[in-house]
């Protein structure tokens, strides 16, 4: 299927995976409205985006307060026309041993990273019930299958990601809504570079254009088709 003219929002949008993604679903004519919490950074990046020859813009908003979220989304959604497609990809790492974590910087990776997806989705939903059809596709990990060593936080609210996911697809399928779970392993992004999870060799991981790739031909499939949960891996252990 063709993704020419369709409107995506993808938060965490300015850099890293969701630039990626914003890049790839841009050149397959795709307008698109990103978030983030450094207005610069998402000024620089519709710039880039609108040299592609799409319409392209911004809105400014942390996605663990919910009405920030409802209010960016309704912009963004003015300005686009409609909305067809949400990339909830925004989140944050925290990384440290469960015993000696602060409970504060525990608990903001869970309102960042299960939070942000709820109050998102549900601004988005609006809108796809409306059209009568959309895509919603949550970045979890493949943490969130398999906790370990000095990532609890993280962990466990890609777990929540997933459970919450797969609760938004049995209901929201029912108005031609596909929710898609992906479930990365480490990719080469500043969050797991700087959390040390690259071992010092990024290029060893996947690349965030590698993620891009996948998103877009998940997004092209017929709508009679839904990947409900996916994971992708490296191809070095």
């Amino acid at each position: 299927m063709t993704l020419n003219g369709k409107n995506a929002i993808i938060t965490g949008g300015s850099r890293g995976l969701g630039k990626a993604v914003a890049t790839l679903l841009a050149k397959e004519g795709v307008n698109i409205g990103i978030s983030g919490r450094n207005e610069e950074s998402l000024k620089s990046a519709v710039a880039e985006l609108e040299q592609l020859g799409i319409k392209a813009f911004y809105a400014v908003f942390n996605v663990d307060e919910e009405a920030e979220v409802k209010k960016g989304i309704a912009l963004l959604a003015e300005k686009l026309g409609s909305i067809d497609i949400l990339i909830n990809n925004a989140g944050i790492g925290t990384f440290g041993k469960l015993a000696e974590m602060p409970s504060q910087d525990w608990e903001q990776v869970i309102k960042t990273n299960l939070f942000g997806v709820y109050y998102t989705a549900q601004a988005v939903h609006p809108y796809m019930k409306e059209n009568g059809s959309g895509d919603i596709i949550n970045v979890a990990s493949t943490a969130g299958l398999k906790g370990g060593a000095g990532m609890s936080a993280y962990a466990a609210s890609k777990a929540a990601v997933i459970s919450l996911s797969q609760s938004m697809m049995a209901e929201w399928r029912k108005e031609n809504i596909r929710v898609i779970t992906l479930t990365p392993s480490t990719i080469a992004t500043d969050m797991s570079i700087d959390g040390g999870l690259t071992d010092g060799n990024p290029d060893k991981v996947l690349q965030p254009e590698d993620f891009a790739e996948w998103v877009r031909d998940i997004l092209k499939m017929n709508r009679r088709a839904l990947i409900a949960n996916g994971s992708i891996f490296s191809t070095n252990p």
